[in-house]
């Protein structure tokens, strides 16, 4: 099945769950459907304060439902109704994740198009309970006004009374995380660790924290050992690679003191310590990357992540991201390393929450 067929078929069985969850659903709801599959919340977002603040309203609505739910779209979006919110993702955080889901789509008049083609034939095999003229018409008239956001219809509204956010799809492997963060947070500053295998995607994740939370991110990448550190006898260790003690007395020890942090990054270019760097005091401290968790500083964490990826799709990221020769050293030294450590340490089974790579993609 070539990719065009594959995606059309994805059309087909995403609009039919779609008329299922909400049979009541007139032409209008469908072109929302459509509109937010190929758009997302584009033309929703203002600015992070105001869109947690009309999260807070529209909330006390809908807090009496228990079970948060997630209504997947037809493409990168889904809708994530506000229901998260009663597992303690809060209204700030769930505004972050939808301003960071805005963003233009260039190829949107094409996608809705495409789309309404696949509503045509669910009208006409009578999936959609519709009056085929009558969809032409709005459909031409939608068409000509560009394609605008359109509203739920009164019935969808009064029959389902929808409360939710569209949210792009690479977050919603993150909501459990986020909410646990958020619930940590209330009771003070929070240190949390993201450990993984190479490529498990922990700098992408580190990334989506500062720019959700505003918080410090700390690389164990920075404490590498240096050159006069590296003996045969420190590379036996189980993580001995990791400048542990400079780690532990620099940061986790003045961070669960309460105290300054300032360290120096390990230059991996100059083999020898580099620009100094000064913490500014927030909430959120993410320790990101390999060894993060080792016995000596684990029990300084607040909560420990670990991002868990199969051998095949870590060799397919590694590759298509390095050299053939840079690749090689992953997989013939440093993986090597990593698994060793993890299963003589434990990692993934001392976490708190376990994340597996491939659902980030």
């Amino acid at each position: 099945m070539d990719k065009e067929r594959e995606q059309r078929k994805n059309t087909l069985d995403r609009i039919r769950e779609h008329v299922r969850a909400y049979p009541k659903l007139e032409i209008e709801d469908i072109f929302k459907f459509i509109h937010q599959s190929a758009c997302g919340c584009e033309h929703l977002v203002s600015d992070r304060n105001t869109a947690a603040e009309r999260i807070i309203q529209e909330y006390s609505t809908v807090s009496a439902q228990k079970d948060p739910r997630i209504d997947a779209l037809d493409g990168k979006y889904s809708r994530v109704h506000l229901s998260c919110l009663n597992d303690g993702l809060s209204a700030q955080t769930l505004a972050g994740l939808f301003c960071l889901s805005a963003k233009k789509e260039n190829d949107a008049q094409k996608l809705i198009d495409q789309k309404l083609i696949s509503v045509r034939e669910l009208i006409a095999d009578g999936t959609i309970k519709a009056d085929a003229e009558l969809f032409e018409k709005k459909a031409f008239e939608w068409r000509a006004a560009g394609y605008p956001a359109v509203h739920h219809s009164n019935t969808f509204r009064d029959g389902y009374r929808p409360a939710y956010r569209v949210i792009a799809n690479e977050y919603l492997p993150f909501l459990r995380l986020f909410s646990a963060i958020d619930r940590l947070i209330e009771n003070g500053r929070v240190i949390l660790a993201v450990e993984g295998g190479s490529a498990s995607g922990k700098s992408t994740l580190a990334d989506v924290f500062e720019k959700l939370y505003d918080c410090n991110v700390i690389h164990m990448d920075d404490f590498f050992l240096r050159p006069e550190q590296r003996s045969a006898q420190r590379y036996a260790e189980i993580g001995g690679n990791i400048d542990r003690e400079r780690f532990l007395c620099e940061v986790i020890e003045p961070l669960k003191r309460g105290s300054p942090v300032k360290y120096r990054r390990f230059d991996c270019s100059e083999q020898r310590l580099g620009e100094s760097i000064e913490l500014t005091d927030k909430k959120l401290t993410v320790i990101e990357g390999v060894y993060s968790m080792h016995p000596a500083f684990d029990k300084y964490y607040d909560l420990a992540i670990f991002l868990d990826i199969d051998a095949e799709h870590q060799k397919k990221r590694i590759s298509k991201r390095n050299s053939p020769s840079f690749a090689k050293r992953f997989f013939d030294e440093w993986i090597p390393m990593e698994n060793r450590y993890f299963a003589h340490c434990g990692i993934k089974e001392k976490s708190d929450i376990v994340i597996t790579a491939s659902d980030m993609d």
